[in-house]
């Protein structure tokens, strides 16, 4: 009786921690919720360009797009830092993921690039992912701008980020809890760059190139919703 009794409570003390892993797990791994998405059929007033004059939107096959369409720019950042970049305006999260279809529009050659900014809390605090055609400390790397010039915080990196004259998937994981940021380029399962960085915990997102030119379609940013802060933390 004692025997059977023992093996009863041992199975239902497996089955409560086999629930409990399995809850665990549904948490760990349940998508971040989508808090704005954009196909560009509607235009880019949800945009903050910092230079309007760089960026249209135009019709591309059977869909429309944006496009930073002109290299040179008249915005002047207060520290080195991408010229060519448009914020999206409302849409502040802590933990993100955006993925976005980009078009690199630029001739070919050593730092032909493409920008995502994160974390954007003003034009002097922010994080990016430059994903250059050739890698040095410079380009195809993750930074920071923290009211200084560009500074590089990738821990990984490639020797270059593969760019044609075809669309390509980009995708930038943030998570603040312990810093880590993760870049993906067409393959969604491997990233191109790590880095972990926790001095900012909240931003917008951006969409850009350094000082080339490019189009963006097909914009999902999954996140937890934040609000901004009276007196932000730097």
């Amino acid at each position: 009786m004692k025997l059977r009794l023992l093996a009863s409570q041992s199975t239902a003390l497996l089955l409560l921690l086999a629930t409990g892993a399995t809850t665990l797990m549904s948490e760990e791994t349940k998508p971040l919720e989508i808090v704005y998405q954009d196909d560009f059929e509607k235009g880019i007033d949800s945009w903050k360009p910092m230079d309007p004059a760089q960026w249209s939107h135009k019709k591309d096959g059977d869909t429309h797009v944006i496009s930073q369409h002109l290299k040179k720019s008249g915005y002047k950042p207060p520290h080195r830092s991408p010229t060519n970049i448009a914020i999206l305006d409302g849409v502040i999260v802590g933990d993100l993921e955006m993925t976005v279809k980009v078009h690199s529009t630029h001739s070919d050659y050593g730092h032909r690039d493409a920008c995502l900014v994160f974390g954007y809390q003003d034009p002097a605090h922010f994080y990016y992912v430059h994903l250059g055609k050739q890698a040095d400390d410079h380009a195809n790397q993750i930074f920071i701008v923290n009211d200084a010039p560009r500074t590089k915080i990738s821990l990984t990196s490639t020797k270059g980020t593969p760019w044609t004259d075809a669309w390509h998937e980009l995708k930038v994981v943030r998570r603040v809890a312990d810093g880590t940021i993760e870049v993906y380029f067409d393959d969604m399962k491997t990233p191109v760059m790590t880095a972990k960085d926790e001095h900012f915990v909240w931003g917008q997102v951006g969409l850009g190139t350094f000082d080339d030119t490019a189009d963006f379609d097909n914009l999902v940013v999954r996140g937890v919703k934040v609000e901004k802060p009276e007196t932000p933390a730097k």
